[in-house]
């Protein structure tokens, strides 16, 4: 195990999304929702599918009141009654960077005409299904604020103890790193040895990262900031890499 930073990319265009968080919360409720309809009950600890969803949130830090509220929505009276599903994106942006692109719809028509349009507005180009999947590899994300556990052979530990891939030195926090599988016995893992978890969730993880330069790495984040303000939209993921020079220079702005 290590503590490198492979999360620094990802960090630093959510340091961006901090200022959207509004926007971010509602897809993050909408998820909640759907998630809540589709398992049948509000109790996270019998619907997975919630659980997960719930997990992400928090890991977000959605305010308890509001992931509530998202739960409440699926079962109370009035709530909507639109059918969503969920759709993958897969194209390229800048540099030849990779885009995985998840999205949570109720109309297929709007939500591909809208993310096509960002391809094309940003020098990207939207692809097939499958185009640029073999790139990443889906991983499970598990966050443990360091004020919980400051020290980090006592993380390394519990990690390995739980059954977890690698960690993290995050800053103020660690990140945890499973396979897909074990995301939710690895948080089991540490819960049960007394680590307190933030939140987790599903990543995809670029197998074949790109590094780019500061010029590009700006091109490639406006085609995210574009995908990311899609209202339909959940999650995008690039094979983009940034060095630490690249990520000073970004900082530096």
């Amino acid at each position: 195990m290590s503590g490198h930073s492979k999360w620094a990319t990802t960090k630093h265009r959510k340091a961006a999304q901090d200022a959207k968080r509004s926007s971010l919360f509602s897809k993050l409720s909408r998820n909640i929702t759907v998630a809540a309809k589709l398992g049948g009950d509000p109790n996270p600890d019998n619907n997975a599918g919630l659980a997960s969803a719930v997990a992400k949130a928090r890991l977000e830090s959605m305010p308890n009141a509001r992931i509530k509220a998202a739960i409440d929505k699926a079962f109370g009276a009035g709530a909507d009654a639109a059918t969503y599903e969920d759709i993958t994106y897969e194209g390229y942006g800048p540099a030849g960077v990779a885009f995985y692109v998840e999205a949570l719809t109720d109309n297929r028509n709007r939500t591909a005409a809208d993310v096509r349009s960002a391809f094309v507005h940003s020098g990207g180009n939207l692809g097939a299904s499958g185009s640029v999947a073999f790139q990443f590899q889906r991983k499970g994300r598990i966050v443990v604020e360091k004020e919980k556990v400051p020290d980090e052979d006592e993380l390394m530990m519990a990690v390995a103890e739980a059954g977890g891939d690698d960690y993290e030195d995050d800053g103020d926090a660690w990140t945890v790193w499973t396979d897909m599988q074990s995301l939710g016995t690895v948080v089991k893992g540490l819960a049960d040895q007394g680590i307190e978890v933030k939140g987790s969730e599903f990543v995809m993880e670029p197998t074949t990262p790109v590094e780019v330069s500061a010029n590009d790495a700006k091109k490639v984040e406006r085609l995210v900031d574009r995908l990311e303000d899609l209202e339909d939209v959940q999650n995008v993921f690039t094979t983009m890499e940034l060095s630490d020079e690249v990520l000073a220079a970004l900082d530096a702005e």
